[in-house]
């Protein structure tokens, strides 16, 4: 093998091995702390809010300030520098959006407005408990995730599984690269990386589809932070778990029905067909994949890291905390003062009850609302009484995947060959084909 390594590369396996493995340490490896079982990165977001708890409210309402201000900047100068137009140049429709939260920020901080806006169980919910939950874990979750993205993780994972990806799920090997990307860091990553192989000509405007639809998953960052408000951070095993399993089956059939299915095999407009690297006959998937990870780890050290994370932290707070305070507290307004949410999730009652869900009448609230944002059924659902209805609510909103106040308008906004419409029937497929595949692991786990 070391005769396929150049020495610069070669020098890299110990970077590579090193860097990634406290990626995996940070975020994937269970640990116990009062009797819970979590992850080391929640451990360091809940300490600090434990700490910084009474001021991070006002942070947040300035982080939306900030995001207001840049944004109508940016429409009368554009931005100096990449990063400062990737927070602040956005559509009239998002800039509405991040008006709107920080607005609803202000009202709630300074105890303004009519109470069914800025009470504690709407804008007030949002604002003083879970924003907050959300500063900390983008913190560390932001500035550890290049330790997953940067040293080579990605590329050995997608050299070693790319022989199944094609058989299983219709798509070239490379594809495995963007699944990871969004399991282990973020679902707007998987669509950025996606969007940018499929305008270079790497993927059909089927595959673009199929993988920035069904495999941009939620994050393990938003995952803790469901889990977390849900009061279930003990069943991170079975959880993860689950999501995997109904997420596996997903992405089996939803390639295969449309909308889909309909989608060409036609590339992008401006771009030729690009053919992909194949593994040489000489090396096996792991050698492979070593040195795919080798190449990558070699561009990257420390320094790089830090400025990562840094954008990473700046990415989340400016451009994900307006959106969750806009559309959360319409929503969860909504759900608290109007039979909307009641009405829409009356047809999973009995599908509900057949299964044996507990308190399926309030569980139904949370089936659809996830659409909007995916962190609204767990503050619907935070109330139920029986774990294993908040773990199917839980599990829910992360394997329906499309939700509009993220990866649903960074879909939209991409040259994906995505509509609304597909938007719409994709979530309605996730759901009903995931559904029954969670209720079956919470009868096993509870």
């Amino acid at each position: 093998m070391n005769d396929q390594l150049n020495n610069s590369e070669e020098r890299s396996i110990p970077r590579f091995l090193l860097f990634s493995f406290i990626g995996i340490f940070l975020f994937m490896i269970p640990i116990q702390v009062d009797g819970e079982i979590t992850i080391p990165v929640a451990v360091l977001a809940n300490t600090l809010e434990g700490l910084a708890g009474p001021i991070l409210p006002g942070a947040a309402a300035l982080f939306m300030g900030v995001a207001v201000a840049g944004s109508f900047r940016a429409r009368s100068r554009p931005p100096s520098s990449d990063l400062l137009q990737s927070l602040f140049e956005v559509n009239t429709a998002w800039l509405i959006i991040r008006i709107l939260g920080f607005i609803f920020s202000i009202l709630v901080l300074f105890n303004i407005g009519p109470e069914w806006l800025i009470s504690g169980a709407t804008g007030g919910l949002l604002l003083e408990s879970l924003i907050p939950l959300l500063i900390t874990v983008f913190l560390f979750a932001g500035l550890f995730l290049p330790f997953l993205l940067n040293f080579g993780l990605l590329e050995f994972c997608g050299a070693v599984f790319s022989p199944i990806m094609r058989p299983l799920f219709t798509l070239p090997g490379r594809s495995s690269i963007d699944c990871a990307a969004s399991w282990l860091g973020d679902g707007t990553i998987g669509v950025l990386l996606t969007n940018q192989q499929y305008e270079q000509g790497y993927y059909s405007k089927r595959e673009a589809a199929v993988i920035g639809t069904t495999f941009s998953v939620v994050s393990i960052t938003f995952s803790i932070v469901i889990l977390s408000d849900l009061g279930l951070t003990s069943y991170i095993l079975p959880y993860y778990g689950t999501i995997v399993a109904a997420g596996f089956i997903a992405a089996l059939i939803i390639p295969r029905i449309p909308p889909l299915s309909w989608k060409k095999d036609e590339y992008y407009e401006s771009s030729a067909k690009e053919v992909e690297r194949s593994r040489p006959s000489s090396m096996n998937v792991f050698q492979w994949g070593l040195q795919e990870a080798s190449k990558k780890a070699v561009r990257h050290d420390v320094l790089s890291v830090l400025r990562g994370g840094l954008k990473n932290v700046l990415d989340m707070w400016v451009g994900v905390i307006p959106v969750v305070m806009a559309l959360g507290t319409i929503a969860v307004v909504i759900a608290e003062h109007t039979p909307f949410f009641a009405l829409i999730g009356t047809p999973f009652v009995p599908l509900l009850q057949l299964l044996q869900v507990p308190e399926a009448v309030e569980a139904s609230q949370t089936m659809l609302v996830g659409f909007a944002d995916m962190l609204l059924p767990s503050i619907l659902g935070g109330d139920i009484e029986s774990e294993l209805t908040r773990f199917v609510i839980a599990a829910l909103s992360v394997t329906q995947l499309i939700y509009m106040s993220e990866v649903g308008g960074l879909l939209l906004a991409s040259k994906l060959p995505i509509k609304f419409s597909d938007l719409v029937l994709i979530f309605l497929e996730r759901t009903i084909i995931t559904l029954p595949v969670i209720i079956g692991c919470a009868h096993l786990i509870f």
